[in-house]
Order: C-alpha cells, then sequence, then structure tokens
C-alpha cells in the first residue's frame, strides 16, 4: 500500500461514500472504487462493509483508519519540517569564533540572526585562528569569526569592520592621568600575547605590527586566550595589546590606553567554505553583513 492508496482509503472512511470522496479526490469514482479493493486485496483484510444504502468500516477499517491519518499527519510534518530546514528557517548552525570577536561585532550578529531565525539551533564554539581554519576545512563548523583573516584557498573570507590596537594595562600603571600611551615608554613591562600555539597567530599579528615600529618587545609572555591575558594583566603581570572593542567592557584591576604613534588596526573576518551551498550559512553571512554595514 502507498502513500496515495492510503489518502484514498481516509477519503472513503471519512466520507463513507465512494461518491462524495471521489469528488473530494478529484477523480472518478470506478478508479477509486479500484484502488480501493487493491488496497484490501493487498492487506488481505476487508476495510468496508458495502450496503445497499451505506458503506461502513470494519474493524479492520477502523484500525487502519486510526493509523492512517497518525502516518498521513506525521508525513505533512515530514514535509514541513523539511522544507522549512530548507529555507533556512530551521535546524542548526555551528559557529566558531574568536574571544575578542565577542566584544564588538558578534553579539549584534547573533542577536540579529536569532531574530530573524529563531527556530535555527546555533552551536557557539570558542577557538583560535588555527582552530577554525582546521575545523572549517574537516566541515566540523559552518562559520568562523577569525581575528586576522584565514588565509586559504578551500575559505572565503569576508571582512567585517577594523579596530585599532589598544593598550591594556594594569590600573597601577602610573600613566600622569593620561589616556594616551608610547609603548617606547613602557618597553621594561612583560608583553603578554596570545595564543601560545599554534603559530602564527594574533600574538605574531601584533609582534609584526611593533616590528614595523622599530618597537623592542624583549619580554615576551604567552598564553592561550584573550581572556586569560586579560587575567594575568588585572594580577600586574604585564600589558597586552588589545582590539579597541575590548576596551568596551569595564573589569576591575584594567585600564585601557590609546597607542601613540598607533600601532595599527586589526579586522574581524567572517570565513566559511567556499563550496558551502546551505541556506543557513548564506543567510547567516547575508545577516552579518547588514549589521556590519549598520556599524560602521
Amino acid at each position: 500500500m502507498n502513500i496515495k492508496q492510503l489518502e484514498y482509503f481516509i477519503a472513503v472512511a471519512e466520507e463513507l461514500h465512494f461518491g462524495r470522496a471521489a469528488e473530494r479526490l478529484g477523480i472518478a469514482q470506478p478508479p477509486l472504487s479500484r484502488q480501493i479493493k487493491q488496497t484490501e486485496d493487498e492487506l488481505g483484510a476487508l476495510l468496508f462493509v458495502r450496503g445497499r444504502n451505506a458503506i461502513t468500516l470494519t474493524q479492520a477499517g477502523e484500525r487502519l483508519y486510526e493509523r492512517g491519518r497518525f502516518i498521513l499527519r506525521e508525513l505533512q510534518d515530514v514535509k514541513r519540517e523539511i522544507r522549512r530546514i530548507g529555507q533556512g528557517a530551521e535546524g542548526r548552525l555551528r559557529v566558531g569564533f574568536v574571544g575578542s570577536s565577542t566584544f564588538g561585532i558578534l553579539p549584534n550578529i547573533l542577536k540579529s540572526f536569532r531574530a530573524n531565525y529563531p527556530d535555527v539551533s546555533l552551536s557557539l564554539l570558542p577557538m583560535n585562528n588555527a582552530q577554525l581554519q582546521k575545523t572549517l576545512i574537516r566541515r566540523e563548523i559552518d562559520v568562523g569569526f577569525a581575528r586576522p583573516a584565514l588565509k586559504d584557498p578551500e575559505i572565503l573570507s569576508k571582512k567585517l569592520g577594523e579596530e585599532d590596537l589598544i593598550l591594556a594595562a594594569p590600573d597601577t600603571l602610573e600613566a600622569s592621568g593620561k589616556s594616551t600611551i608610547d609603548l617606547k615608554m613602557i618597553a621594561d613591562q612583560n608583553f603578554i600575547l596570545y595564543p601560545e600555539y599554534p603559530r602564527p597567530s594574533y600574538a605574531d599579528f601584533v609582534l609584526d605590527r611593533c616590528k614595523e615600529q622599530a618597537l623592542e618587545i624583549p619580554k615576551r609572555v604567552f598564553t592561550m586566550d584573550l581572556q586569560t591575558a586579560l587575567s594575568l594583566v588585572t594580577v600586574g603581570e604585564g600589558v597586552c595589546i588589545v582590539p579597541a572593542s575590548v576596551g568596551n567592557a569595564t573589569r576591575n584591576g584594567l585600564r585601557y590606553f590609546d597607542i601613540s604613534p598607533p600601532l595599527g588596526r586589526t579586522e574581524v573576518s567572517l570565513n566559511y567554505r567556499v563550496d558551502e551551498q546551505g541556506i543557513h550559512v548564506h543567510n547567516f553571512v547575508s545577516i552579518a553583513q547588514r549589521v556590519a554595514r549598520r556599524t560602521i
């Protein structure tokens, strides 16, 4: 018995009249009668008692009607669910991100995506650039917020914005009340860099900017991530060069300084596979770019 036969049976069972059921289905009565007879033969059970003036369901027919309605409802639910997933309205999206992106544009993008697609489940996975690149290529995540952009022939990178580099320092640092600092004046401090590995990474990006300005960094302390780096700064272990958006979040024990002369700018990018065809990813990228344009 196929789905069409089941639909025909349900129509007759609900109308208890072959003529009305045929009209409801948009077919002639003789083919409908033949389909019902074929279904009974295939199942080896009489489904209707055919009287002169009326038909009624047999016990087998009643059970098939009960189970058949459930099957058709489930089928409709499956069709609707698959259609919504195909349209990007349901399903899941796995988002990797570097820690510093949570201080900037990432929260607004997530809020906007959830507002537009509330039934899509978001998996949020913090990781560094090297991990983002590896997991994107392995298809273990769908999109990744990186700093700086990922460089790989298998990955597309969309720039979302740029921001200045600033200095995170312990609140005990003497700066004579100034909000701007020359890094050469604090060259004796430990410079906390992240991540420690794998390299190259954001740490190398910072070191390259320093090298461009002939700034020597003799005392280097490497740690694994931004949050650990900031924790080390708060207890006086050194200073850390961070994106400007990090300075938007106050934290006890920390002060933020603009750098003079400017050390440079850092960009945050949204990355995904070149061969990505999933509607969820393309919806997410579209919203991310729209939010980025409003932010600039």
